[in-house]
């Protein structure tokens, strides 16, 4: 019972935010309330997420995931690079099985700064919320009660299932449980990477890669066959963010020295 409770904490704090600020947004501009909208979702998870730990005894920020460094900017982008990287892969085996082809519908081409500015309200939006709430909060939680691996399925497969409600492309209920499928394996990346880091921040660039991902301009026969080998593409990232090697970053400790070794200053 505590475990779905835990569960269902971040879900009602995400959908009440996403409601308290569409309704405060709705007798504004349609253009003030895209610019508007995505930072007050972020400062209300923050700010709710804040008084419901302080309510039940934990510490506001401790356990989240929320590491201050100057390396934060740069896990973000690598973790959409990475993401990205499989969705691609994912298309381009597509493309290789015959099920789409490359190119997409033409479309008048945007100005690269509104590209950043629209992907950034998307972090604000969806991507940072849903992560700290997620691999953040819940992550913490759930450590309580579970080793690793089974926080980071707990997790993934939770907010995943979320996603079979999700506007999407998919139809038909076979495409829409794919789709569903793929973003318990986005989700399975981006612990995968808290797991490793200790931090949210290159799980926000995971999370940001399904929105870029919109961008690989591919058009596809069926996008029931995309989605499944994007899909494997994903679980197999993951597999290999848990389970690859580890790049030192420290140089190994000097080996001890004999008490009765010579002193290199005095010679033998």
């Amino acid at each position: 019972m505590r475990i779905l409770v835990a569960i269902l904490v971040p879900i009602a704090i995400l959908l009440a935010v996403q409601f308290g600020v569409s309704a405060a947004m709705s007798p504004l501009p349609e253009a003030a309330a895209n610019f508007g909208g995505p930072p007050l979702v972020t400062l209300g998870v923050l700010a709710l997420l804040y008084a419901y730990r302080r309510l039940t005894g934990r510490h506001p920020w401790a356990g989240l995931g929320l590491t201050r460094t100057w390396w934060a900017l740069p896990q973000v982008l690598l973790g959409a690079l990475a993401g990205l990287a499989a969705l691609f892969a994912g298309c381009a085996v597509t493309v290789w099985a015959g099920a789409a082809a490359w190119g997409s519908a033409a479309t008048s081409p945007e100005p690269p700064a509104m590209y950043v500015l629209a992907f950034t309200l998307v972090v604000f939006q969806a991507c940072f919320p849903e992560e700290l709430l997620f691999r953040g909060h819940l992550w913490d939680v759930l450590s309580d009660r579970f080793g690793p691996h089974g926080v980071l399925v707990v997790t993934s497969v939770s907010f995943g299932l979320l996603h079979l409600l999700s506007q999407s492309p998919a139809t038909g209920a076979g495409e829409r449980t794919l789709f569903m499928v793929q973003a318990v394996a986005l989700f399975l990346l981006c612990g995968a990477t808290r797991q490793r880091t200790g931090a949210i921040w290159t799980a926000v660039g995971v999370h940001l890669s399904i929105y870029l991902g919109t961008l690989i301009p591919i058009t596809a026969a069926d996008y029931g066959v995309q989605l499944a080998f994007q899909t494997i593409m994903l679980a197999l990232a993951a597999a290999l963010v848990l389970f690859g090697p580890t790049l030192r970053t420290h140089r190994p400790a000097p080996r001890a020295v004999r008490a009765d070794a010579p002193s290199p200053s005095t010679g033998a």
